[in-house]
């Protein structure tokens, strides 16, 4: 009896995660090439093509395990998160958190981290590219208007925060990058990851610039966000220096 299609989809999907179903290959057809083949060589072209979009999303994670160790993880990943949208862009979100726990990279405690810049960096690239506010949108209020604003951070920006020298790790894994080590036992950082006009980019915030901006992610305002940075914190510099990164929204 051919399969209900609740039951189909579900074993198809099964089947694309590598496990064969009999019931479903018994419902293809086939001729010189047999049904069960089919399905198999179906099932290796999806997971290679999925492994192919998230080298495309990651390829900061792949130029640092190289290309065999990264489709193995790749394709680890893809057996157990098939992809739930039709817009390849948006798939690989949890793959930070798979790297995070792969047995084979626990000897790199740092790439659960890359991958997470990865990720907000191509989120920003396909974010919107809305209205930033602007110094000028502020001149005309008073001090105390300004400092009990609620901003909200701009489209596509999101701080990724490291106990390891995550910046340096980038630079040294892109293409042309010169030869060299990185120190992984330096520093970590905080990047305010942006979108551009036509890219995304990152920029490095000191430790009271990085508690700043999540204290405003958490919906505080200007002065709440100010008093819960730990250490000093020049409130009017650095305001002023991610207004001009165009880190905010406009207000509504």
């Amino acid at each position: 009896m051919p399969l209900a299609l609740p039951d189909l989809q579900a074993a198809f999907a099964a089947h694309l995660a590598g496990a064969d179903r009999p019931d479903l290959a018994a419902g293809v057809l086939g001729d010189a090439i047999p049904s069960a083949a089919r399905l198999r060589v179906y099932r290796h072209h999806v997971q290679e093509s999925l492994a192919s979009a998230l080298a495309a999303t990651f390829p900061t994670v792949q130029a640092v395990v190289g290309s065999d160790f990264f489709r193995a993880l790749a394709r680890a990943f893809v057996a157990e998160n098939l992809p739930r949208q039709p817009v390849l862009a948006e798939y690989g979100e949890d793959f930070p958190a798979f790297v995070a726990g792969y047995e084979p990279a626990r000897g790199l405690p740092y790439l659960a981290d890359v991958a997470r810049l990865d990720w907000a960096l191509n989120a920003a690239f396909h974010a919107s590219t809305d209205e930033r506010l602007a110094a000028a949108d502020l001149a005309a209020l008073p001090a105390d208007r300004l400092l009990s604003l609620r901003l909200v951070l701009a489209s596509g920006t999101a701080l990724v925060s490291s106990a390891h020298p995550l910046d340096r790790i980038w630079a040294a894994s892109q293409p042309g990058a010169p030869e060299g080590t990185v120190d992984l036992d330096a520093a970590g950082a905080h990047l305010l990851v942006l979108r551009r006009p036509d890219d995304a980019a990152f920029v490095v915030l000191s430790p009271p610039e990085a508690r700043f901006v999540d204290g405003i992610a958490l919906g505080k305002t200007l002065e709440e966000a100010a008093a819960w940075v730990d250490g000093e914190f020049d409130l009017t510099a650095g305001f002023a220096r991610l207004l001009n990164l165009g880190a905010f929204a406009a207000l509504q």
